[in-house]
């Protein structure tokens, strides 16, 4: 990336607004990462859960660009909130965005076939406009010539080679925005489907010689991984050595993080006299947020594996692999995308739902996202499985705690499909859709965007702790402080507290599933956000007087005053835990419907009691 000091005679109005297009897989926010690094913010229209990304870059002269990053679209004959907002951005109809000045439509260059009608789609909008040639690498590496000026000459704009995951990438294009002046906007033109069609011919004829319409590493790497047997059996390891791996790697991070907060917390706990705000601090905050700030290693290494078979080109072909199964079960391939999505957080997964044209599929794929086991949910099982499941090695080879996470996700997949299967039985309307998809080229993930995209995960969960998280945990802490306990009194402070009384009260709702009071106060604020359950726990339990430094050892004191049977339906619990009113919201939004919100959260709260309760009893009656 190219800055430099403004030169003196530099004024803001020099400032350009550019607009990044492309269809999905094309590389355009890899190009979009290099050009702005970590001078971006993410947010969502006004009014749509669509994401909104912006941010700037500096050129050499010094002139700022202000780029914002479009949603990835097949075609501006929108069908789906995505494709309706970069047409509108592109043609200035969204109240409060500006017009943007220039649009910079990016195309992979290793599939033009595909992605030239996007670009001409673009062109007959009538804005001025520059095409960036991207992935030239990799074109160049299949033996693929394109004649540069040929294809400026036949499209009638100017077209920038660009290679978005290298350093010096997007180079060129830097510096051809800076050194031009804006061109002129065309008149916007029409056209049926056909004539697009045609004219891609034409201009392939002329511009594009390719000795070969696939890869020959994609079509043998294909052989397997597409392979309805052996490419089943490679997703099912990726993804068991993926929970393997969020155990073992993530345990030095854990440990120093344990260590960290244990330290200063007894600091403050030696420095402040007792009182009210030394209780605040040591019992509620640190209690509190360092039980679940312990979690953040395990929730990065999920999501480096999530984003690097994103970068990769694997994800789409697991969608194409799973997509007979998932047909079965009443879902689409196109569901596949959406519903990993939702390992991370169910709330983008039910945005991602909007690429799913079926109105039916896309319901379906909504109700069953939150099954999936989100990142919230990990530090619930981490905490749960590192308590009671012991650390030891099967076979020489597998972690037994790995096993158990790996089974609870599994749990959550099997619920999910389970769900979408009464739902198409339940369905008047039987008929159905073909898949068809596009299955990108491989390539290696750049390191840029894998960075960029841990940071802003990273980000997100700091923000949760420092917001959402903080607030409930200080509320509990009230609740579970006053009123204070009458004189004479010989039992914790908490079981006078309100937060004691609501807890002794939903004892009775949930004995049968063998869930003590403080985990019943624990489930209230994690209906907020699921991760705030953990606080809640070490919040209630150094409230209880069973710790000073609970944050490092809430998992040791649950383990010395929980039965085993407790432990597994609390698990059980969480594999189908309503959703938080964040996703509750993001399905009213997404749906415009009271009514699926009401039935999303009625049928989650009944399997996870069912669950739990048949999870307790069960074990209990064997152990």
């Amino acid at each position: 990336m190219c800055t430099s000091t403004l030169p003196a005679n530099f004024h803001p109005m020099s400032i350009s607004r550019i607009a990044l297009v492309g269809n999905p897989n094309c590389g355009k926010t890899a190009l979009f990462n290099q050009l702005t690094g970590s001078r971006q913010k993410v947010a969502n229209y006004a009014g749509v859960t669509v994401e909104r990304k912006e941010g700037r870059f500096t050129a050499p002269s010094g002139r700022i660009f202000n780029l914002l990053d479009l949603p990835g679209a097949y075609s501006l004959d929108a069908t789906s909130p995505d494709e309706v907002i970069t047409r509108d951005i592109c043609l200035g109809r969204i109240a409060g965005e500006a017009l943007p000045e220039l649009i910079v439509c990016v195309a992979d260059a290793t599939n033009l076939r595909l992605h030239l009608r996007f670009v001409l789609e673009v062109q007959r909008l009538g804005r001025p406009m520059v095409l960036a040639l991207n992935m030239m690498d990799a074109a160049r590496k299949r033996g693929i010539s394109i004649d540069r000026e040929e294809l400026q000459r036949q499209l009638g704009m100017d077209v920038i080679e660009t290679v978005a995951i290298r350093s010096d990438g997007a180079k060129a294009l830097v510096a051809h925005l800076d050194g031009m002046a804006l061109p002129e906007a065309v008149p916007a033109t029409g056209g049926s489907a056909a004539d697009l069609h045609a004219q891609v011919r034409k201009i392939l004829a002329a511009a594009v010689t390719m000795p070969r319409a696939t890869a020959m590493n994609d079509e043998m790497i294909d052989r397997w991984v597409l392979h309805p047997v052996f490419g089943l059996a490679i997703l099912a390891a990726v993804m068991f050595f993926i929970f393997q791996a969020v155990f073992s790697w993530a345990e030095p991070l854990m440990d120093g993080i344990t260590g960290g907060v244990t330290i200063v917390g007894q600091w403050f706990a030696s420095t402040l006299p007792d009182g009210l705000l030394r209780s605040l601090i040591v019992d509620g905050i640190f209690a509190g947020l360092g039980a679940v700030l312990v979690f953040l290693p395990q929730i990065l290494i999920l999501f480096l594996f999530i984003l690097v078979l994103e970068e990769s080109g694997y994800l789409p072909r697991a969608a194409f692999l799973l997509d007979r199964m998932m047909f079965k079960a009443g879902l689409t391939g196109r569901s596949f995308i959406p519903l990993l999505s939702s390992f991370a957080c169910a709330i983008p997964g039910i945005m991602a739902t909007r690429s799913i044209q079926d109105p039916r599929d896309r319901l379906t794929t909504i109700l069953v996202a939150p099954l999936m086991t989100c990142s919230a949910r990990l530090p619930v099982y981490t905490l749960l499985i590192a308590a009671f499941i012991p650390a030891t090695t099967v076979w020489n080879v597998f972690n037994l705690q790995g096993i158990v996470l790996f089974v609870l996700y599994v749990a959550g997949i099997v619920s999910a499909f389970a769900v979408a299967w009464v739902i198409k039985r339940m369905r008047k309307d039987k008929s159905e859709h073909a898949l068809l998809m596009e299955l990108p080229s491989y390539r290696l993930p750049g390191v840029r965007n894998i960075a960029i995209g841990l940071w802003e995960r990273a980000l997100i969960f700091l923000r949760r702790v420092t917001t959402i998280i903080l607030s409930l945990t200080v509320l509990l802490w009230f609740l579970s402080t006053f009123p204070a306990p009458p004189a004479g009194a010989t039992l914790p402070a908490i079981d006078y507290s309100l937060a004691g009384q609501i807890g002794r009260l939903l004892e009775h709702v949930f004995a049968p599933v063998g869930f003590n009071w403080q985990i019943c106060i624990a489930l209230i604020p994690g209906l907020a956000a699921r991760e705030v359950a953990v606080s809640a726990l070490g919040t209630v339990y150094a409230m209880s007087g069973s710790e000073d430094a609970v944050a490092a050892q809430l998992g040791p004191v649950i383990a010395a005053q929980w039965s085993l049977a407790t432990a597994l339906a609390l698990l059980a619990w969480y594999v189908f835990a309503p959703q938080c009113m964040s996703t509750l919201a993001v399905i009213r939004r997404e749906t415009n419907s009271w009514r699926v919100v009401a039935v999303s959260a009625g049928y989650l709260f009944g399997l996870a009691y069912l669950a739990a309760f048949l999870t307790y009893q069960i074990t209990k009656a064997l152990t």
